[in-house]
C-alpha cells in the first residue's frame, strides 16, 4: 500500500472527479463524451454551457436529495444543451441529450465498480471518510454505484454549509474520523481544491493527478505528499 497510507490512521476521499471518473475532471469528462458522440458544439462553447449549467445548479435547488447520479446527469446535461441550443440553430437537442447521458453514464458505472474494488482493500486496514461539494444527494448517489456501507460518515457540502477550498469541510472529515489532523490522508483529484485546502488543514495529501480543466496545475507534485495518475496505485 502507499507509503503516505502506512503512515496515517484514517483516509478522507473525495467523490467528483475522483471516484468517478478516474482523475479527469468532470468538464473535460463530459467534453469528450461530446466529442465520442459527435455533438455540433465547438470546446469555447462548451465550455461557456458547462459554467453555465454549474452556476445554475448553485444558484437553484434543482437537484434534490434523492436524485440518482442519473437524474442528477440529465438535468445538467438539460441545462448545458439549453444553453448551447440558445447559440446554435437547429440545435437537436433530445437527441444530443440521450446520446451523451447514455454514454457517459455507462463510463461512470464502470469507473466506479473499479473505485469500489481499491475503497474495500483500503477500508479493510482504515476508517475511510467522504468529503465532497456535492447537491445533497451524495447518498443516494453512493447507493446507486453500491458505494454505500463503506464510510465512516459523509461530510456534503450542501448538507453542512461548508464549499471546497474551505479547509474547514475537511477538518469536518477529521473530526468524524476522531482523528488528529496529521494522522489523516486526504486522497482527491483537484490541486486548488482538495489537495491545498487540505494541506492548510493540517492533513497529509495524495493528489490523483489526472486531466484537469483550467491548466494551472503545479507541474510538480507542489504541496502534495504523494502524487497518483489512478485510483489503484494506493495499493
Amino acid at each position: 500500500m502507499l507509503d503516505i497510507l502506512e503512515q496515517t490512521r484514517g483516509c478522507i476521499f473525495d467523490y467528483g472527479g475522483t471516484l468517478d471518473t478516474g482523475g479527469c475532471h468532470w468538464g473535460r469528462y463530459i467534453w469528450r463524451a461530446y466529442r465520442r458522440q459527435g455533438v455540433p458544439v465547438s470546446e469555447p462553447l462548451f465550455r461557456d454551457a458547462y459554467v453555465y449549467a454549474e452556476r445554475e445548479l448553485g444558484r437553484n435547488p434543482i437537484i434534490q436529495s434523492d436524485y440518482t447520479f442519473r437524474k442528477t446527469l440529465s438535468a445538467k446535461l438539460s441545462i448545458e444543451m439549453e444553453y448551447v441550443a440558445s447559440k446554435v440553430g437547429g440545435f437537436d437537442l433530445p437527441r444530443w441529450h440521450d446520446a451523451v447521458l447514455a454514454d457517459l453514464y455507462a463510463a461512470v458505472r464502470v469507473e466506479t465498480a473499479h473505485s469500489r474494488q481499491v475503497l474495500e482493500s483500503v477500508g479493510r486496514q482504515r476508517p475511510m471518510v467522504l468529503v465532497s461539494n456535492f447537491y445533497g444527494n451524495i447518498n443516494t448517489v453512493l447507493a446507486e454505484f453500491g458505494l454505500d456501507g463503506l464510510f465512516s460518515g459523509v461530510v456534503e457540502s450542501a448538507v453542512v454549509g461548508v464549499r471546497k477550498p474551505d479547509p474547514r469541510i475537511f477538518l469536518l472529515g477529521v473530526e468524524s474520523l476522531g482523528m488528529a489532523p496529521h494522522e489523516v490522508a486526504v486522497v482527491g483529484d483537484s490541486y486548488a481544491k482538495d489537495i491545498e485546502p487540505a494541506h492548510e488543514a493540517g492533513c497529509r495529501t495524495v493528489w490523483m493527478r489526472g486531466e484537469g480543466w483550467t491548466g494551472n496545475d503545479p507541474a510538480d507534485a507542489g504541496v502534495a505528499d504523494a502524487t497518483i495518475t489512478a485510483l489503484a496505485d494506493l495499493l
